[in-house]
């Protein structure tokens, strides 16, 4: 995967292309200030009595604001927000609806603030490229309005592209067990065959990428998404090995992509984005991760039991 790949799975540089076959969206630039909020530091300060206490404003993005409003009233009133490449999938459960939905500028901000995928695409969006000594390319970021639609999950799928063929498709809900999937196998994988074939083979600008698509109760698919081909992208029921090295996936390219879903209730797990809940800290340490950060628990640990120890030969002394 090269930063050129990441760059052109861009919202921006593909929704262009296939239009007519994905949700309708729109997309705005990042906020510019106004002439008033460029001038100074942005601080109005305000002294108290004991000259101790300051008051900052925030900044404000009038022309922005009213921009994504507008926006937000054209869609249907309710929006699915992202950036140039992620949605904050893993931030739904800090919104009061425990969605994606969003209304408002507050709700969008509120949800991109709490996502580690929305600050890997501000900090490191080439994170795990081959080219990594070339120079980053120059981004633009942009926030992207798709129109609320009540997809559902057992209708989502991961679609792998490697040399401009379709080797793999995945649930992409892999953690549920969708029974209508299991009897339609055959027509699912057909659906999404043909929608390539008719509509995405050889109009992306590269030839390795994954995309995403939503098949609907009547049979027809949508493009959903499209993703760099490399590990930064999720590969869900596939390993990365096996989609760049052959095997299995090789081995069935004359029968058509190999596609992989949850068979079962007795293999139905947990959603990957519940780890996203708690503190990061906690994650590292029950996982080992973060020896400094164990040394550290345990010191605490230490001190507070000592302390209890303490307060216990205090309380048992004589009077």
């Amino acid at each position: 995967m090269k930063k050129e790949q990441v760059v052109n799975c861009q919202f921006s540089a593909w929704y262009p292309i296939f239009k007519k076959h994905t949700i309708k969206s729109d997309q705005n630039t990042q906020p510019r200030r106004t002439d008033n909020s460029d001038s100074e530091d942005q601080e109005d300060v305000q002294w108290s009595d004991d000259e101790t206490t300051t008051t900052v404003t925030a900044p404000e993005f009038p022309e922005f604001t009213s921009k994504v409003l507008e926006a937000i009233n054209s869609l249907g009133g309710r929006v699915f927000p992202k950036l140039n490449w992620s949605a904050p999938r893993d931030a739904n459960w800090i919104a009061l609806n425990s969605s994606l939905q969003c209304c408002s500028l507050a709700d969008i901000f509120l949800l991109f603030k709490s996502s580690d995928f929305i600050t890997h695409d501000l900090t490191q969006p080439f994170l795990q490229c081959s080219d990594q000594d070339s120079p980053d390319p120059v981004i633009k970021y942009e926030l992207v309005l798709r129109k609320w639609s009540e997809l559902i999950p057992g209708g989502e799928f991961r679609c792998f592209v490697k040399e401009n063929k379709l080797i793999a498709i995945s649930q992409r809900d892999y953690t549920q067990y969708y029974p209508h999937i299991l009897t339609q196998e055959e027509q699912v994988s057909q659906a999404i065959q043909v929608f390539f074939s008719q509509n995405v083979q050889y109009n992306f600008l590269d030839e390795d990428f994954v995309f995403d698509v939503y098949r609907d109760s009547q049979g027809k698919v949508w493009l959903i998404d499209l993703n760099p081909f490399g590990e930064v992208t999720d590969s869900l029921l596939f390993t990365w090995d096996e989609l760049t090295s052959g095997g299995e996936v090789a081995q069935h390219q004359q029968e058509g992509p190999t596609f992989r879903f949850t068979t079962s209730e007795v293999t139905v797990q947990p959603s990957p984005c519940l780890s996203y809940r708690i503190p990061r800290d906690f994650v590292d340490l029950s996982a080992g991760e973060d020896a400094y950060k164990l040394i550290d628990f345990l010191k605490l640990r230490k001190t507070q039991q000592e302390d209890s120890e303490e307060e216990e030969e205090e309380g048992n002394a004589p009077p």
